[in-house]
């Protein structure tokens, strides 16, 4: 009987130093995940079939990118100048590189995007003026209509003609929408507002957007422009350029503060760089997935770049009481 209790007070000795070594190591491997998460250098990848040096939207989003991932500690890459049957192609080799982030600044990537994430469920996408909600792809969602009113406010007090233009690069849902406020903003300041509106077919053909702006001007008496097309309208203002006391309001970055041609009167800003931002955190924190992240007014993602010195003080200030109404969402009656 004592033999019998020995040997079994002995096995729970056994025992209990077995789980104690499984508890330590166990510990040890938490730790140790827990450290090699913090050590862990992200990667983000934009990719665009504008160029990121086209003084306009490409150029914006790269920078945008490039400002989010200094902050958050992730790596960048890029491609751009893509062809749209060449989208789905470039998104799958960031993937395969395990790229933790690709970034898609713009609607017309949607198919691609929906195309090669469902093949790489780690893999997490991001999505500008995107309408898609899934485990991995969040859409970024500036307002369309509060970017639209603002330009066109500030086209109907600055033109001296009555005739305003806009220039889309593709009928995506979200240019129509800046078109139809754009329009209606600048008919509330000025009811003989007529805007002529033209698309590109694309978002990187510069020469179609000089072809389209110079077209505006001396057949329809356009003075003031604003165009949702890239490196098409960095064409526009091209054109513009060689037009006396004809204006362009620029979007997403701060155009007019650097603008040597004296054609940008002043651009609607967007801070893609606090919505990517909060993808990135999202992504740290194991919680990205399945929601829009929304830009407007009301949460300092838009907001009225730099005015040119063609913009007179009060009108400036008449715009940007306007801004408050737009804000509020009393200034275009729907």
């Amino acid at each position: 009987m004592k033999k019998l209790l020995s040997l079994f007070l002995a096995m729970c000795t056994l025992v209990a130093l077995l789980t104690g070594c499984g508890a330590s190591k166990t510990a040890d491997t938490s730790a140790k995940e827990s450290n090699d998460a913090k050590k862990k250098t992200y990667k983000v990848a934009m990719i665009a079939d504008s160029t990121i040096s086209d003084g306009g939207w490409g150029a914006a989003c790269y920078n945008a990118m490039v400002a989010a991932a200094k902050e958050k500690g992730f790596e960048t890459q890029y491609t751009d100048g893509l062809k749209t049957a060449d989208f789905a192609q470039s998104i799958r080799s960031y993937a395969d590189l395990g790229y933790d982030l690709i970034f898609a600044p713009g609607n017309q990537y949607s198919d691609a995007v929906k195309e090669v994430a469902k093949d790489y469920p780690d893999v997490h996408f991001a999505l500008l003026n995107g309408t898609i909600e899934t485990d991995n792809i969040v859409s970024l969602l500036p307002d369309a209509d509060q970017i639209g009113q603002m330009a066109g406010a500030l086209a109907g007090l600055m033109s001296k003609t009555n005739n305003i233009g806009f220039i889309g690069g593709m009928e995506l849902d979200t240019t129509k929408a800046k078109l139809a406020s754009y329009e209606a903003a600048a008919k509330v300041v000025n009811p003989n507002i007529k805007v002529s509106a033209a698309y590109a077919g694309s978002f990187s053909d510069t020469a179609k957007g000089m072809e389209i702006a110079n077209s505006m001007v001396t057949t329809n008496n356009v003075d003031v422009m604003f165009g949702d097309a890239s490196a098409v309208d960095s064409g526009a203002r091209q054109a513009l350029a060689g037009h006396p006391n004809t204006f362009d309001i620029g979007q997403p970055s701060d155009l007019a503060k650097d603008d040597k041609s004296g054609v940008v009167i002043s651009s609607v800003l967007t801070d893609n760089a606090t919505m990517i931002k909060l993808c990135m955190d999202d992504i740290i924190n194991g919680k990205f997935g399945k929601k829009t992240i929304y830009g407007n007014i009301e949460n300092g993602c838009l907001s009225v770049g730099t005015f040119s010195d063609k913009v007179p003080k009060d009108v400036q200030a008449k715009y940007l009481e306007i801004v408050d109404k737009i804000k509020a969402g009393t200034f275009v009656k729907k």
